[in-house]
């Protein structure tokens, strides 16, 4: 069998137009620091890091990693690289031991599990193309005869831009809708009930045949979510993503046992650990870990039978193509969330300007070829006069 020869990782920084930031455009974890600017700029992803795995005869897998790229990029060539070099890439589980465990002391989290989920993705891109079947066939096969997609936009606005929004995709057949918090904290008894207009709002454009969720990416505290959840009870929200900060585990178990919305997480918590801490602390009852954060689909897919046994369904942050094969594979990955093409704005979109492949959502629903091997997607050329490139 041929054995992996070179590891190329570059570095895409987006020079191209970009969407202007606005106010009260998503709560974040920033929020809480006194500050002058834009807190949401340390949260824009305009990196994207690729990561080519090669074999012997030549085949490349392809990896990607939207965390730090540049910092993850070194922690690649230096670290790990010569750790995977000549390797056999079906001794995947071998290979990912390797990693996390040769540098657990620094590695088990962040940086390290980031880098190690690039190199994972891109030897399971590589497995497909040697056998020439897709990942999910890999995986287990089909459990779905087509993906389910929500809408994953509809960031804090005016009322009248959000519903206008809302109402243009709502023909577009999605299974649900995803809005973002504009106000938290620092907003007071005020910024609660503008986030309570603008939900009721959305419900009165979409109506309750659909799901609605609300996103405040770790923009919230503790008291602030036990004092506004009473209040968004009455519109049957789907879930309540990141309320608090990643590492605050009783946080989420305490707003999750209130019983009133549905709370969802994961999405910065990385291995098998980590996701093994949410469900048994029952901190979430919707999982979002991201695949090329976790560790990869060699981790996910471990994450995705533990969640199982506990009956909380997994629905991995972001859309994109290592996510798309995991949720084909799994009976528990009920739906997909899916970020439309559009000018780049906090990066989620840079994926459709660096790749092409990604499967494009119609009335609600997306699929995967069973006939393109891997992952299924290149590295685009199309869009290359628009970054700096870097390796």
């Amino acid at each position: 069998m041929t054995k992996i020869k070179s590891i190329r990782t570059r570095v895409w920084s987006w020079k191209g137009p970009t969407v202007p930031p606005i106010g009260n455009f998503c709560t974040n974890a920033s929020d809480a620091l006194w500050d002058k600017g834009d807190a949401m700029a340390s949260f824009r992803f305009h990196q994207w890091l690729t990561c080519e795995v090669e074999t012997e005869d030549g085949t490349i897998g392809i990896g990607n990693a939207a965390l730090a790229p540049t910092v993850v990029k070194k922690a690649i060539d230096d670290w790990f690289a010569p750790m995977v070099i000549g390797e056999d890439p079906f001794d995947y589980a071998y290979i990912w031991e390797k990693m996390y465990r040769r540098t657990h002391t620094w590695g088990r989290k962040g940086i390290g599990m980031t880098a190690i989920s690039a190199i994972d993705i891109a030897i399971w891109d590589l497995m497909g193309k040697l056998t020439k079947k897709p990942v999910f066939k890999l995986l287990g096969g089909r459990t779905k005869e087509k993906i389910p997609v929500y809408y994953s936009k509809l960031y804090s606005g005016s009322i009248k831009s959000m519903q206008e929004e809302a109402d243009k995709e709502k023909q577009n057949g999605y299974q649900g809708f995803k809005a973002r918090a504009g106000f938290g904290p620092k907003d007071g008894p005020k910024g609660m009930k503008e986030t309570v207009k603008r939900i009721e709002a959305l419900r009165e454009v979409l109506g309750y045949e659909v799901d609605l969720m609300l996103d405040c990416y770790m923009g919230w505290n503790l008291d602030y979510a036990k004092r506004i959840l009473p209040m968004l009870e009455k519109f049957e929200m789907r879930w309540l993503e990141e309320p608090v900060l990643a590492d605050d585990l009783n946080g989420y178990a305490e707003l999750n046992a209130m019983g009133i919305i549905p709370i969802s997480g994961g999405e910065h918590e990385f291995s098998v650990f980590g996701c093994h801490q949410l469900l048994e602390k029952k901190a979430v009852s919707v999982l979002q870990y991201d695949t090329n954060r976790v560790g990869g689909i060699t981790a996910a897919q471990k994450i995705n039978a533990i969640a199982e046994a506990y009956q909380v369904p997994v629905i991995p942050h972001a859309g994109q193509m290592h996510n798309y094969h995991l949720i084909m594979a799994n009976v528990n990955c009920p739906i997909a969330e899916y970020f439309p093409m559009f000018d780049v704005e906090v990066g989620n979109e840079l994926f459709y300007y660096i790749f092409e492949g990604d499967p494009v959502a119609k009335n609600g629903y997306l699929d995967l070829d069973e006939n393109q091997p891997g992952l299924g997607i290149n590295i685009s050329d199309k869009y290359l006069n628009s970054f700096d490139i870097i390796g």
